[in-house]
C-alpha cells in the first residue's frame, strides 16, 4: 500500500492511497468515512489495483474553498487524480457518496470508465432532501452546540430518531460525525453535499453503455434499496447485486460486497 498527494488546479492538496497490482479500479469512499470503509470491501488478490481518492475535507486532504465543495469538483478531483497517475481508463466505483461520483464519471466522462460499480447509492437523478436531512441536522447540532453536547442533543432529535428506526448503521454513521477531529470541516461537508446531486438526469444515465453493477441492501434509510433498484433499471443491462445490511449481520455485508466485486470487476467484461 502506497499513499501519496497532488495538487489540484485550484491548490488544493489532496491525498489519495493506492494498493495492489494489476488493472486500476478507482473505488471511492461515501461522505465522511475514512479510507477503512471502502478498504474493507474491496477483494484482495484478484489482480486489481485499488486507488482511492481521498475527497477534499477527508482523512488528510484539505478542504479547500468550502465554496467549491460539490459532488461535480469531487468527481473533477478524481479525474485530476488519474491524469496524476498516468492512467487512461480505470474500473470506477464506490460507496454511497462515492457511487454519486462514479455515476457523473460514467455519464459525463464515458472514455475513462471501463466498469462502473454504483454501491448503496443515495441519490437517482435529483436531490435526496428527506433521506439527508440527518447530515444536514448534525452539522447544525455540532456548530451551535460543538462536539459533545451536539452529540447528546442529536440523539434525541427527531432527525436521528427517524434514522434510527430504520437503520442503526445509518444512525452510527451520523454520530459519528461529532468524533471527526476538524469540526469546522465537517459542519462545510455537511453544510454542501447532503444538499446536492450527480446533476445527471435520467436521459444521461440511460447513455451509460459501460458494464455496470448496482449494489444495494434493505434497512437503510439513507441509501434506499428502491433507489439501487431504479438505477439498474435506467441504466442499459445493469445487474443487481441486494447484500445482507450491516445492521442485519456485518461479516455477511462485508463477504457478500466483496464477492460480489470480485466476479465483477477483474477481467474485460461485465462478471458473472
Amino acid at each position: 500500500m502506497t499513499t501519496g498527494t497532488f495538487t489540484t488546479a485550484d491548490g488544493c492538496a489532496l491525498t489519495f492511497d493506492v494498493a495492489g497490482t494489476g488493472q486500476p479500479a478507482l473505488w471511492q469512499h461515501g461522505l465522511g468515512a475514512p479510507l477503512d470503509q471502502p478498504v474493507e470491501v474491496f477483494p484482495e488478490g484478484v489482480g486489481l489495483q485499488r486507488i482511492t481518492l481521498m475527497c477534499r475535507g477527508h482523512g488528510a486532504s484539505a478542504l479547500g474553498d468550502p465554496s467549491l465543495l460539490s459532488i461535480a469538483q469531487f468527481a473533477d478531483d478524481t479525474l485530476a487524480l488519474l491524469d496524476h497517475l498516468g492512467i487512461e481508463q480505470a474500473a470506477v466505483g464506490g460507496i454511497s457518496l462515492g457511487a454519486a461520483i462514479s455515476l457523473r464519471l460514467a455519464s459525463l466522462h464515458a472514455p475513462r470508465v471501463a466498469k462502473l460499480v454504483l454501491a448503496r447509492p443515495a441519490w437517482v437523478d435529483g436531490p435526496s432532501i428527506e433521506r439527508q436531512h440527518g447530515y444536514h441536522a448534525a452539522s447544525q447540532y455540532l456548530d451551535k452546540y460543538g462536539a459533545k453536547e451536539g452529540a447528546e442533543r442529536f440523539r434525541n432529535s427527531p432527525e436521528f430518531q427517524r434514522v434510527i428506526a430504520e437503520s442503526p448503521d445509518n444512525a452510527a454513521s451520523l454520530i459519528s460525525f461529532f468524533a471527526r477531529q476538524r469540526p469546522d470541516t465537517t459542519i462545510a461537508l455537511l453544510n454542501r453535499i447532503p444538499l446536492g446531486w450527480p446533476g445527471v438526469d435520467r436521459q444521461q444515465i440511460a447513455t451509460v453503455r459501460q458494464p455496470t453493477l448496482v449494489i444495494g441492501n434493505d434497512q437503510d434509510y439513507v441509501h434506499p434499496l428502491a433507489y439501487a433498484r431504479e438505477l439498474a433499471g435506467l441504466i442499459p443491462g445493469a445487474r443487481l447485486v441486494e447484500i445482507t445490511s450491516k445492521t442485519v449481520d456485518r461479516a455477511a455485508y462485508v463477504s457478500e460486497f466483496r464477492s460480489a466485486l470480485a466476479r465483477f470487476l477483474p477481467g474485460q467484461g461485465g462478471g458473472q
